[in-house]
């Protein structure tokens, strides 16, 4: 079996798949049967220290058809219970898995001196690591904490800089995507000294309305307010994130991938766009501690497969696949073909490209045998992958690689090539 080992900013751990700071992580008893369960590491929820009160009621989720929970939000804060309590509880998770890895999340009002004494408080108790919570939407972003930090890269590197002051721990910065580019603060966080960034925390949002009574999904007595949203629906925004941060040198240090992983297939494609373990929440609320007893098994099985000994080896092994438009081959085409032998008739790939498309696939009447068929015009196809996305019958429709003769040429490359015609004639 593979070495499911990882490491990341110094931060050890049996493997990669780790609780996010979140409710399932919210006290010490949780965490140790997450543990036993067979998660790597917890990241604690975020611990502040100040009094902080949560309303009911606090969850929403997104169901499409017979999917359950497609997407999660919620309007919860941080840790409603006492600090000592928790701090009491985190050494007591150490001592029973000292192994395992114990993330210290925090949170706390932009003044140096608080950063510092919580820092101190909570490092006293063992922990592996702190995360830097600058990403929460709702009710603390209104304080001056989560999200109004991590939408201002000098805030972001400022408060960085302050933790790492006295910090004896690996610092990771986590980031929120209610932002432009999250590069830039992320460039923030390792200009303040971040041992690493964790990608993302929740998105704005209002899960929905109710159309009996009017009100806001969930309300509060008769009002709702934006939350934060999570879940299998936010994975390619997430990846879209870390892959961003993960191919910027500007950025250069260790990612903690988060967002939407529910499966062992959704964390090798964090791991493969560059990070070196994975955080989850919502799969967790959705199934229980032990889904992770699937994501060990098919990870282990993936690499096995592969014949990759370590875990580590597929970190970032995507990165240099991903790039802006401007480097993509113009040309490069595929077309798409059927397989009638697979073909149900529904012709929904026919009113997919017809209406939406390029009006390249007829229904013709067969001569031979007088029946119905798709048939794709392939002279005008562009390749736009529609028709095989709306197929229902998998393997039906294939996009096939045709050449057409002329060497690999991008937009910058052709741009690039007008430019420099365009100079000589001038010169001429």
């Amino acid at each position: 079996m593979a070495d499911l080992r990882i490491e990341l900013a110094g931060i050890k751990s049996p493997n990669p798949f780790w609780l996010a700071s979140a409710p399932p992580t919210n006290s010490g008893y949780q965490v140790m049967r997450a543990f036993e369960a067979g998660w790597g590491g917890a990241v604690w929820k975020t611990l502040t220290d100040e009094p902080i009160i949560n309303v009911t009621s606090r969850f929403a989720a997104l169901h499409y058809g017979s999917q359950r929970v497609v997407g999660f939000n919620n309007i919860e804060l941080i840790t409603d219970r006492p600090l000592d309590v928790n701090l009491k509880e985190m050494a007591e998770v150490k001592k029973r898995f000292p192994r395992h890895a114990l993330i210290a999340s925090l949170m706390v009002e932009p003044k140096r001196e608080k950063w510092h004494e919580i820092v101190k408080a909570v490092e006293s108790v063992g922990v592996d690591g702190l995360e830097l919570n600058f990403g929460c939407p709702h009710g603390m972003a209104e304080r001056g904490m989560g999200s109004a930090v991590g939408q201002h890269p000098d805030l972001v590197r400022q408060q960085t800089e302050w933790v790492k002051e006295v910090a004896e721990t690996p610092v990771i910065v986590k980031l929120t995507p209610n932002i432009t580019d999250i590069r830039f603060t992320a460039r923030a966080a390792r200009e303040g000294g971040a041992d690493a960034i964790s990608l993302i925390n929740t998105i704005n949002s209002l899960m929905g309305v109710d159309l009996d009574t009017w009100l806001p999904i969930p309300h509060v007595d008769g009002r709702g307010a934006h939350g934060g949203y999570c879940g299998p629906a936010v994975k390619p925004i997430a990846l879209n994130m870390v892959a961003e941060c993960a191919r910027d040198p500007l950025v250069g240090i260790p990612i903690s991938g988060i967002g939407g992983i529910s499966t062992w297939r959704d964390a090798v494609e964090f791991l493969l766009m560059g990070a070196s373990g994975v955080q989850v929440c919502t799969a967790a609320m959705h199934h229980g501690f032990r889904i992770v007893e699937d994501m060990i098994d098919g990870l282990n099985n993936y690499l096995d497969q592969k014949g990759i000994t370590s875990v580590m080896d597929i970190v970032g092994k995507s990165v240099n696949t991903y790039s802006d438009w401007g480097n993509l081959n113009l040309n490069y085409k595929i077309v798409a073909r059927i397989n009638e032998e697979k073909c149900i008739n529904c012709n929904k790939c026919h009113i997919a490209c017809e209406d939406a498309s390029h009006q390249c696939i007829d229904i013709i009447r067969d001569a031979q045998t007088d029946k119905l068929r798709v048939v794709v015009r392939e002279e005008d196809c562009v390749g736009c992958n529609l028709c095989q996305i709306v197929c229902p019958v998998d393997g039906t429709i294939q996009m096939v690689e045709v050449p057409i003769g002329k060497p690999p040429l991008t937009w910058n490359q052709r741009q690039a090539a007008l430019s420099a015609n365009g100079s000589c004639s001038n010169e001429g």
